[in-house]
């Protein structure tokens, strides 16, 4: 049976997913064999392979991963018992904060989403509609109690503010001009004024 952890205690799936991580964003998806990330992994073919049925697999997981982080967050956020624009504001905020600190799985996510099989591609598109009808609701609660205007559709507002942080791993660098936190609090204070009756 493959060991969980190495020396210093880090789970091998942990191992392999940051090798793999690493290796697409440097080379590309299409371009990094299973032999080259268990080298970087420092594990076997056999242990990739007890853990993940194969490198679509580990692709898979790369952006599912970061999302099951952001959708737990988003519940919280959501369930919070606070006003709705605050908790609005919080969950348009952590939605950047945690792509940017996940930039790699995002960038490799969006340029290799073309190599997962049509099941799998389903899989994830399904991950995704569900945080996105998340934040959705948090936008109509607001409009439906008049706290938000609802001149502009619910699913516009909210392709609007996404399509602003799925274009963040083409220009965010962490040594530029604003911090993550600093991107954050523009771009929800952007969807915020535009919601404004």
């Amino acid at each position: 049976m493959a060991r969980t952890t190495d020396g210093d205690g880090t789970p091998v799936p942990q191992r392999l997913l940051a090798a793999a991580t690493r290796l697409f964003a440097e080379r590309g998806y299409d371009r990094t064999s299973v032999q080259e990330i268990v080298e970087a992994a420092g594990v076997t073919k056999g242990a990739l392979y007890h853990y993940f049925g194969s490198k679509e697999d580990l692709l898979q997981e790369v952006y599912a991963r970061v999302l099951r982080v952001q959708q737990e967050r988003l519940d919280a956020y959501a369930n919070a018992d606070e006003p709705i624009e605050v908790r609005l504001r919080a969950a348009a905020a952590d939605v950047v904060v945690t792509t940017i600190d996940n930039l790699d799985d995002a960038a490799i996510f969006f340029r290799s989403m073309h190599h997962l099989s049509p099941e799998k591609h389903k899989q994830v598109r399904a991950e995704r509609r569900r945080y996105h009808e998340r934040f959705r609701a948090l936008v109509e609660e607001g409009q439906q109690g008049g706290v938000f205007s609802s001149a502009t559709p619910a699913d516009l507002v909210v392709d609007y503010h996404f399509g602003s942080v799925h274009h963040l791993s083409t220009w965010y660098r962490p040594d530029g001009p604003m911090t993550k936190q600093q991107v954050a609090d523009h771009l929800a204070d952007l969807l915020l004024r535009a919601l404004r009756p």
